[in-house]
């Protein structure tokens, strides 16, 4: 139990943006206490042992970084560090009655073959370069301003300096770019997909949330790469809660913060611990909410905002070995080292939104997959890497919460189902006969629907951002850093903090800067 006194600081959940704010105001000297709800911190980004007997340590719920910023890699000399996919992404269609699919990967020769082959010339692929160009200016002036004070919109826009970029991903629906550019259905789905990852929105949704998706989705490192954590993603946090000791943090498990008390100048934080049997509280001159908008609002005893929804099934396999495809053309050490897109044409996908929108589960769910232990076979036992199995991580779009509201353990096995269904479409075998069994001769397959991690992580309607992504820029009603609350003590540095969302540290890093910026 803390002690009852005052920190300077306490953090209310040791997710990882938590753990990065903490390392750095323990690293400033300040007195700081992370209460965490769970048996262990990191949150969404932690790894597992999800099947019983089989030593696989899986990256459990999120699971690639493109957003975490080296600035606070380097700032906090955290001994961790990712590597490159040696493919980005491949995409099985058949055409003709033939097998076949695209390569984006292996440098631009074999991409462009790849463009070449699947839409008859090269058009396509010169669309893609260019595409490819644009965003990635936008990267490379946008990424490095999520760790400075919010710009304003104008100033953003100045940064940018490119009046079509601002156009295509600020102003109108993405669907619009996509379509003024590209003519092959596969490469528009292709493309499209960045604006959909744990995003439930049509190509042309007025609001543009689809297009702050695809922003943030695109700019990571300012080079857009998404790459795999070495050791799993519990490696980050790991290394994240141990800069934080290290610096004098204190960090206590089971420990739910039940009130936030706000005053002028400070804050009393109410929390109960294991059964809820003993409760306590502390004060501090700040407390930094490492949780949902919604439980923000809850622990201040206010009006929440608008329900969030999630819209994404994510599923975990354990694989003996991987399976052959019928486009021979691939190998499948390539094809599932980078994404794996299913079902992800431009048409099929706006079938799925609307289908799911219906309030339906989409006939053809769409998904994208990737192997972890092709680039980092460390988080296998020695002797599973030697027996060849694998990981895969499976991605699923369009399935809204709402989906699963009237039986969630019914509709998750009719949805795993049909997404299975989908990916053996392009298999040469069933994926069925590749799985590995636990220690119970279960095949190991693990599950999880929106409503499965509102209740295991408090993600509001599962969703993986806590609300919807916003544009990182300020507007009326946000403070210098995206962090700040209606009360001065208080500060939210979750994924719902402006510039949230992903696997980043950015909420955390930006809300320490926050407190560091005020008086002591």
């Amino acid at each position: 139990m803390p002690a009852p006194a005052s920190y300077d600081a306490v953090i209310v959940g040791g997710g990882h943006n938590g753990l990065t704010a903490a390392a750095y105001l323990a690293r400033a000297g300040r007195r700081v206490l992370v209460l965490e709800r769970l048996a262990v911190t990191g949150g969404a980004a932690v790894s597992a042992r999800p099947f019983p007997g089989v030593d696989a340590r899986l990256s459990r719920y999120s699971y690639l970084v493109s957003l975490l910023p080296r600035k606070i890699v380097d700032d906090l000399g955290l001994r961790f560090a990712v590597r490159e996919r040696s493919v980005s992404s491949y995409t099985p269609v058949e055409r003709g009655g033939r097998a076949t699919g695209l390569l984006v990967g292996g440098g631009r020769a074999r991409t462009r073959a790849s463009f070449e082959r699947l839409t008859g010339g090269g058009r396509e692929y010169a669309a893609w370069e260019e595409f490819q160009a644009l965003t990635g200016r936008v990267a490379r002036r946008v990424f490095p301003t999520l760790t400075e004070p919010l710009p304003t919109r104008a100033q953003l826009r100045r940064r940018i300096d490119d009046d079509t970029a601002w156009r295509a991903l600020f102003e109108e629906p993405i669907g619009a770019a996509v379509e003024e550019r590209f003519h092959d259905d596969l490469v528009r789905g292709v493309v499209l997909t960045d604006a959909l990852i744990g995003t439930f929105a049509d190509a042309h949704d007025p609001s543009l949330r689809q297009n702050a998706c695809f922003l943030y989705h695109v700019i990571g490192g300012g080079t857009g790469d998404w790459n795999v954590p070495v050791g799993g993603m519990g490696a980050l946090t790991d290394a994240l809660a141990d800069a934080a000791r290290a610096a004098g943090a204190e960090i206590r498990t089971g420990h739910e913060v039940t009130r936030i008390t706000p005053g002028t100048r400070a804050a009393e934080v109410e929390f109960r611990t294991g059964t809820g049997d003993d409760t306590g509280r502390v004060g501090a001159r700040h407390v930094l909410v490492n949780a949902s908008p919604e439980a923000l609002a809850a622990l201040l005893d206010e009006e929440p905002p608008e329900p969030a929804e999630g819209a994404q099934f994510k599923v975990n396999m354990l694989l003996t070995r991987l399976p052959r495809l019928r486009d021979t053309t691939v190998d499948p050490r390539e094809a599932f080292a980078g994404t794996f897109h299913v079902a992800e044409g431009y048409d099929a996908l706006a079938t799925a939104y609307a289908e799911a929108a219906a309030g339906s589960v989409p006939s053809a769910p769409p998904s994208e997959i990737y192997c972890h232990s092709l680039t980092d076979p460390t988080i296998l036992a020695p002797d599973l890497v030697r027996r060849g199995y694998h990981t895969l991580t499976l991605f699923g779009l369009h399935t809204p919460a709402r989906l699963f509201r009237a039986d969630n353990t019914a509709t998750r096995a009719e949805v795993l189902a049909a997404t299975l269904a989908q990916l053996d479409a392009h298999l040469a075998e069933p994926l069925a006969d590749c799985l590995a069994t636990d220690a119970d001769g279960r095949p190991c397959v693990e599950a999880r629907t929106p409503l499965d991690l509102e209740a295991e992580l408090r993600l509001p309607g599962g969703n993986i951002f806590h609300r919807d992504l916003a544009f990182p820029y300020a507007r009326e009603g946000i403070g210098r850093w995206g962090v700040e609350t209606a009360h001065e003590p208080v500060l939210l540095c979750g994924a719902g903090a402006v510039r949230g969302g992903g696997v980043s540290g950015v909420p955390g890093h930006n809300a320490a800067m926050a407190v560091l910026e005020r008086p002591v």
